[in-house]
């Protein structure tokens, strides 16, 4: 089986988040990198069993500068057999979608796998688009995705339930927790990536469609109101009548 897995740059969980360029860019000043988690965690770890059960390649590819070269290696460090770099710089997710997609269409995956949604601007976007651009089938939110054969079964989260869907390969999944258990890069595996391919290739120039106006924080927390745990009646009419929730 050929899988292809697209992963993305997005800042540590724990770095301050500031913008420049009057509110309209991201200051990546100070600002620690990491791979998506959704890419990395669930999509890319269940490529690698899926390739471990029955065969077959793992490759990865991200659209970005040089700068995401080092959470490309880690990707291959974790176990992924090759990976490309579209050498373009990631605007909106059209445009990554169709990066991607052009770079994928004569390539022969029979698997497409994404992470549902990046953790910087939470969109769950990039692969619907992907599929919609090759005329693939798509499912989003997959928790649990098995293949046998040309046909693969997927389970997601539904109100009330779970659902289950069969869609014939090729394919493209949207992964979400439950999908598969993080795995640490060991000292082999970082060693073996120093060697392993990763091919630069040239952008098909596909443009963006949106442009950022302005971002802005959120509010700051306000204070908060710490009650007796003996006073329920307190929180309880505080609850009715200032939170307005009960």
């Amino acid at each position: 089986m050929n899988i292809l897995v697209c992963i993305s740059k997005a800042p540590d969980t724990t770095s301050k988040i500031n913008f420049e360029e009057n509110n309209t860019k991201f200051s990546e000043a100070g600002v620690q990198f990491i791979v998506n988690p959704y890419d990395e965690w669930y999509a890319l770890v269940r490529a690698l069993e899926l390739k471990e059960a029955g065969g077959g390649k793992v490759s990865v590819v991200s659209v970005g500068g040089a700068d995401y070269d080092a959470i490309i290696r880690k990707a291959l460090a974790i176990g992924a057999d090759d990976a490309f770099r579209i050498d373009a710089v990631p605007t909106d997710s059209m445009q990554c979608a169709s990066e991607i997609a052009t770079f994928a269409k004569d390539k022969g995956f029979d698997l497409i796998l994404c992470g549902k949604e990046t953790i910087d601007y939470n969109g769950s976007n990039v692969a619907g688009m992907i599929a919609a651009i090759l005329d693939l089938p798509f499912v989003s939110n997959a928790i649990k995705l098995d293949v046998n054969g040309s046909e693969a079964t997927v389970e997601r989260d539904n109100q009330g339930g779970t659902e289950v869907l069969g869609a014939q390969l090729p394919a493209v999944i949207s992964c979400a927790k439950g999908m598969a258990e993080q795995r640490i890069p060991n000292m082999r595996g970082i060693m073996a990536a120093r060697s392993k391919p990763l091919t630069v290739v040239p952008s098909s120039g596909a443009e963006p469609t949106t442009q950022v106006k302005s971002f802005s924080l959120p509010a700051e927390k306000g204070a908060v109101k710490l009650i007796d745990p003996e006073n329920a009646e307190e929180l309880i009419n505080l609850l009715h009548t200032e939170a307005k929730v009960i």
